[in-house]
């Protein structure tokens, strides 16, 4: 057994795409980032990367790179997974926190969980998400950022 904890923030701007473990959110503000920003499935890679002692989502996917412009974060999952899967592990559960002040998420949730199930191939019970707001403090109470972070159990086969 092995765990992993990953995070990830970026910046809001209006105008931009909002997407959470690859969920399309209705929301004028979204995230700005090389690729489509998704904080949710980048802070589930870097936490499956660290359970690996593998290093991170930079060290996998620069941001340097521009073949990885405005790509989807579902590409790096499903890379980050064979690779996990290569090592002879499987991901028994994942808790995801997302941090933002607008939108609010909660309709999306459910959504976003099933998407997950799917593209990581584990039982939807076994993926925990919740989001909460800064209460107005800091650059993500000031609708400048949003943060998401995941916590993961590896289990080896």
């Amino acid at each position: 057994m092995k765990v992993g904890h990953g995070i990830d923030i970026h910046q809001l701007k209006v105008g931009e795409s909002l997407y959470l473990g690859g969920v399309k959110i209705d929301s004028e503000l979204g995230i700005v980032g090389h690729s489509d920003g998704d904080i949710v499935i980048h802070a589930i890679v870097d936490a499956i990367l660290g359970a690996l002692a593998k290093g991170d989502i930079g060290t996998f996917f620069p941001s340097t790179d521009e073949k990885y412009k405005n790509i989807s974060s579902i590409f790096f999952l499903e890379e980050t997974l064979k690779l996990m899967i290569d090592l002879g592990f499987f991901i028994n559960n994942i808790d995801i926190n997302v941090v933002l002040q607008k939108p609010h998420i909660n309709s999306y949730i459910f959504s976003i969980r099933e998407n997950l199930s799917k593209i990581i191939n584990i039982d939807i019970n076994n993926i925990s998400i919740k989001a909460t707001t800064a209460d107005k403090l800091g650059f993500i109470g000031k609708k400048e950022g949003i943060m998401s972070t995941a916590t993961l159990l590896l289990i080896g086969k």
